[in-house]
């Protein structure tokens, strides 16, 4: 799902509706030209960085487990709210972007 910039500010782009994504479920989108992996765990919405710091796979191919991510190449896990790692190989944590809800729908933002 590609994702086009709010009217509000231009750092956040829209990437869908709450209801497209499922809880407990991952869901690859691009803001900004970034891959992101979204997450829903109950009522929130988290975003990392759609690669593994580790093996440079997409992490929304991965298992979700416990609110971790789990790398689908080297099973290394990540918290899915932090992105810091969780068990081995990975040692570096996977960047983390903001989301929100505005007017009912999903918005990330790609600023540091």
């Amino acid at each position: 799902m590609s994702a086009q910039p709010s009217q509000d500010a231009a750092e956040w782009f829209d990437v869908g509706a709450p209801a497209d994504f499922e809880d407990g479920e991952v869901a690859p989108v691009v803001a900004d030209g970034i891959e992101m992996a979204l997450f829903r765990i109950g009522d929130d919405l988290f975003a990392l960085r759609d690669k593994c710091t580790h093996g440079r796979t997409k992490l929304s191919d991965g298992f979700i487990e416990d609110d971790c991510i789990e790398c689908p190449l080297h099973q290394g896990k990540f918290a899915i709210r932090t992105g810091e790692p969780m068990s081995e190989p990975v040692t570096k944590a996977v960047k983390v972007f903001p989301v929100r809800v505005v007017d009912g729908r999903v918005q990330v933002s790609t600023a540091a």
